[in-house]
């Protein structure tokens, strides 16, 4: 699935991943391929993501919101 990870300053990440997991204002929670479309907003913490090769990167945010469909999740956050 495609991920962009946008801030207000520039594009953190876009690439494709396997899964990403992300601090929901609920609760923390994680994303894998073909998930129902979701739209949430996001707290302060951090974006873990592993990409299709198996390698991870993780970034740290002060909220924001996410919205995911058809395979292509986009983060916009703080």
């Amino acid at each position: 699935m495609l991920v962009e990870i946008i801030t207000p300053d520039a594009k953190l990440f876009e690439g494709e991943v396997s899964s990403i997991k992300l601090p929901g204002t609920n609760g923390g929670f994680e994303i894998l391929n073909d998930h129902a479309p979701i739209i949430s907003t996001l707290t302060a913490g951090e974006i873990s993501i592993v990409l299709d090769k198996g390698q991870k990167e993780s970034f740290e945010i002060h909220g924001g919101v996410i919205e995911m469909q058809n395979n292509k999740i986009i983060v916009l956050a703080d």
